[in-house]
């Protein structure tokens, strides 16, 4: 199929491309990687009457940059660059991850901004940040503001942007040099029917394709916290979660699932 006609704007810059949003109004749209997006509007799930491309500020937000510890990704940095980057072993759990996503010709435009504003509760960017207590840098009308990445997420596809805010930067405040994300699809490059991410050092467990969000699972943390086994926590995190079942799997597979993925995820990131 073939979208519906819109309008495309090419921002020249962030202020610029703000404003221009806000003027436009809700059925306008940011493109930067247009991975999600332009699918979605190849099967008339959306149809923004505006477009507003990003991709003329690559050279303002696309940039790793590390600080005294702490890890900053500009907004339209692409998969690709963070699968090459020469990052800091506390961070090779967001480089290794990348190979799950998608195929090459995806990670080489997708973005990481783009994928935390769509807002799929499997994508890999949306589990790393939460698993790793990002803080997401986002420019509006009203100037700049951090949103924690666990209060980015609302819901289904539904995020706690504005309609006029743009995501410019992704800040990691701290290493995670024993953590792992793994996943299961039926395809290779399919998105996942689950996902499991942990952080050792930081006691933290997420799940993606549990939840209309990525779900951080206190009842399997708790276990890691008190030196459980891994099976002990996998358990404990099939058994907190209700899954949804759809034409991907019902929620006993969906279960059966967390247990072999979570506790795949807690080795892989115990070898690190």
């Amino acid at each position: 199929m073939k979208p519906a006609p819109f309008t495309y704007h090419r921002a020249r810059d962030v202020a610029g491309a703000v404003a221009l949003l806000a003027e436009l109004g809700e059925d306008a749209k940011y493109i930067a990687g247009g991975q999600s997006l332009v699918a979605m509007m190849n099967f008339r799930l959306a149809r923004p009457a505006h477009l507003v491309d990003l991709g003329g500020l690559r050279g303002e937000l696309a940039y790793i940059r590390t600080d005294g510890g702490v890890l900053r990704l500009g907004a339209l940095t692409t998969h690709h660059q963070v699968e090459n980057a020469p990052l800091d072993p506390g961070f090779a759990v967001l480089r290794d991850a990348m190979g799950w996503i998608g195929h090459l010709p995806i990670r080489t435009r997708g973005t990481v901004g783009g994928s935390l504003a769509h807002g799929e509760a499997t994508a890999e960017w949306c589990l790393l940040a939460v698993l790793l207590g990002a803080e997401v840098v986002v420019q509006g009308t009203a100037g700049l503001r951090l949103v924690p990445a666990e209060e980015l997420f609302l819901g289904f596809f539904t995020t706690a942007l504005e309609p006029e805010e743009m995501i410019v930067e992704v800040v990691f405040p701290r290493p995670a040099p024993h953590a792992a994300l793994t996943e299961f699809a039926e395809r290779r490059g399919d998105y996942a029917v689950v996902a499991a991410a942990v952080d050792l050092d930081a006691e933290r467990v997420v799940l993606g394709g549990v939840a209309p969000v990525p779900l951080r699972v206190p009842e399997a943390e708790a276990v890691l916290a008190r030196g459980g086994t891994f099976a002990e926590c996998a358990e404990a995190a099939a058994a907190a979660i209700d899954p949804p079942a759809d034409g991907s799997g019902g929620a006993d597979y969906r279960r059966a699932l967390t247990r072999t993925l979570l506790v795949r995820a807690c080795e892989e990131a115990m070898l690190r």
